[in-house]
């Protein structure tokens, strides 16, 4: 989330934080908004933080300025007097400071909780998107739908933008695209949209969350409250229990889409065209279409349910079908999402670096027919046997990178024995061009050279965005 300053004008004495004791747990993208936005309604503020390096006492320093108290080097122990703990997203429920905070009976709030909790009267309402991949890109692809009905609007949340900063700046909006992760919606018990989706279910940080029903539950808040709709993913049954799970306003349906043909109260695909049979008058008889696939960019399967899930959204909040053609026409991703980089000797090559996980690899492996795959890196506990198993038929070569490379290597082993692999034994940054000569080696014309690694970056790069830009500056090299 952005860091940015928020200021708004609240008459002294207004405030229910007056006076109040509130702790913020990290400093950082979002505790630092949050500590100032108290301390600027008349909170006596307290930031806690684990790290004591120069950058956060650097940032420690601009707060004290202001009188907010900052203690460094001890993220554990509850300061006395504590009336309300505000904490960044990422930090586990299970810390000791949050666990002394549940025994004094205090209350924990996320940011996204407060910036809720700040909203006015008039605040325009929240379009929320949550799921284990896709959100970014469904969030950007409802904006620039919303923008296209004329309305204003903006992508905020985890996608960047601080919420704080949406709901307290001078801008006045229409509606908010949010994006949620499940770390934020953990620490939003409050937070009511207009309506919801939830794109897809696979296990992720379940080291954080402790279980996958954890992470679900998590997940599934993001329906509590929904006011119009509730729109899940018809291939993911998980999606649709947590609707039926979900304690909705009267009215609420529940909305799904398909990359199939949609039944009554979906959205779906018929002969490449995006079509509602949802939010159209009789919809047991009638559907309305929105777009053809060819105005999705990239037109891959997974992007496609996304624009599905974006459309649903769109139309509960009473956009037109028109706006939803123009504004997936609008629609640019964002880099190393499904990039197509360059065509050399007739192979394609294509920068998926975002799949830093085994679901997003699966959807991204399955938009192309003939791959030679780069694959590796961190894999946070994950397995790769459903994934290799799946796409072994698609499967031309593996050109394996990274800490956990044996891990996919063993996988191919046992589920495509008959694909050539290539072991790179070298984690170094040098290693991508030497991957991608090796994927060239083994393509064949028609063939397209796919980095979705299925794991983190961290052990090689600073970020996957650093992987990206690293697999792209070979392939121009190979050009060349």
């Amino acid at each position: 989330m952005g860091s940015g300053q928020v200021t708004s004008s609240v008459p002294e004495g207004s405030s229910e934080f007056q006076g109040k004791h509130v702790t913020v747990a990290g400093l950082g993208v979002s505790g630092i908004p949050a500590a100032r936005v108290l301390h600027a309604r008349g909170a006596i503020v307290t930031v806690v933080n684990d790290g004591d390096d120069a950058r956060a006492r650097e940032q420690a320093a601009e707060l004290e300025a202001l009188g907010v108290t900052v203690r460094l080097g001890d993220g554990a122990t509850l300061p006395e007097g504590t009336e309300l703990v505000v904490t960044a997203p990422g930090w586990k429920p299970d810390k000791p400071l949050f666990e002394a905070a549940r025994a004094a009976g205090v209350e924990i709030w996320g940011d996204v909780e407060l910036a809720w909790r700040l909203r006015g009267p008039d605040a325009a309402p929240w379009l929320a998107v949550t799921g284990t991949n896709g959100k970014t890109t469904t969030v950007q692809m409802l904006a620039s739908i919303l923008k296209a009905a004329g309305l204003r609007t903006a992508a905020v949340g985890n996608i960047g933008v601080s919420l704080l900063d949406a709901v307290l700046g001078e801008e006045q909006y229409d509606v908010l695209a949010v994006e949620l992760s499940s770390y934020q919606l953990h620490w939003a018990p409050s937070l009511r949209a207009h309506s919801a989706a939830v794109l897809n279910l696979a296990p992720d940080h379940l080291d954080w969350h402790g279980s996958m029903e954890a992470y679900a539950r998590d997940k599934g808040r993001v329906y509590e409250g929904n006011r119009v709709a509730c729109v899940y993913n018809a291939a993911d049954k998980a999606t649709e229990d947590l609707v039926r799970e979900a304690d909705v306003e009267e009215g609420c349906r529940a909305i799904g889409f398909t990359l199939g043909t949609p039944g009554p109260s979906q959205l779906g695909v018929v002969e490449g065209i995006l079509v509602d049979r949802a939010f159209v008058a009789d919809r047991h008889k009638n559907a309305q279409e929105l777009a053809e696939v060819s105005d999705v960019n990239p037109p891959a399967p997974h992007n496609i349910a996304n624009a599905l899930a974006a459309a649903a959204l769109a139309r509960a909040f009473g956009v037109p079908a028109t706006a939803v053609r123009d504004g997936l026409r609008n629609f640019t991703p964002d880099a190393h999402r499904i990039a197509h980089v360059a065509d050399v000797d007739g192979v394609a090559y294509v920068d998926d670096s975002k799949a830093t996980n085994t679901h997003a690899a699966e959807a991204s492996l399955a938009a192309y027919e003939s791959i030679v795959w780069i694959a590796g890196g961190l894999a946070k506990g994950a397995t790769f046997d459903e994934l290799v198993a799946k796409s072994a038929k698609r499967l031309r070569g593996a050109v394996l990178i990274g800490a956990d490379r044996a891990l996919i290597r063993e996988a191919l082993a046992r589920h495509a024995p008959e694909v050539p692999v290539v072991d790179l034994d070298r984690t170094d940054t040098g290693a991508m061009l030497a991957a991608v000569q090796e994927a060239k080696r083994l393509a064949a014309e028609g063939d397209t050279v796919l980095l979705a690694p299925a794991c983190a970056s961290m052990d090689m790069f600073a970020n996957y965005n650093k992987r990206g830009d690293a697999f792209a500056e070979a392939v121009r090299e190979l050009g060349a």
